[in-house]
């Protein structure tokens, strides 16, 4: 039957003594240990912190050099673009006047512009200078 019993410890008498040693050990222990994730954090937080300022600074520094690459890079951008404008306004021209070289209607107009030729069934127009009134007063009338 002692199998079934369980097994009791004998209980220790407590001493009330004036010395609270092993309490204070452990409250310096855990103490210790408390302020130890702190420090952890906060070396943690100082090195996270460092990392973010190394970054920052090559950041900025990549950012610098690349300054004076971006205002050429602008400078080139603007001249295409005006070359692009004097080429847009000569394409222009060019366009208005093939439109109007191939346009059926204006095929005579343009042929009579390019060559000598008349057309046949066109009445030429010859223009005088009108006679000055002096001239007409000064001829003697009968």
């Amino acid at each position: 039957m002692q199998a079934i019993q369980p097994t009791v410890s004998p209980l220790r008498p407590v001493k009330n003594s004036p010395r609270i040693a092993p309490r204070s050990s452990s409250s310096r222990s855990s103490s210790r240990q408390r302020s130890y994730p702190h420090q952890m954090l906060a070396a943690e937080t100082g090195v996270k912190l460092a990392v973010n300022v190394v970054l920052c600074v090559c950041a900025t520094s990549a950012l610098i050099q690349l300054l004076p690459h971006y205002r050429a890079v602008q400078e080139k951008l603007q001249e295409i673009q005006a070359e692009v404008n004097l080429t847009q306004g000569r394409v222009d021209r060019s366009r208005s006047d093939f439109n109007r070289y191939f346009d059926p209607s204006l095929a005579k107009t343009v042929m009579q512009e390019q060559s000598n030729r008349v057309d046949p069934q066109q009445r030429p127009v010859i223009l005088q200078e009108p006679a000055s009134p002096e001239a007409e007063e000064s001829t003697p009338q009968p």
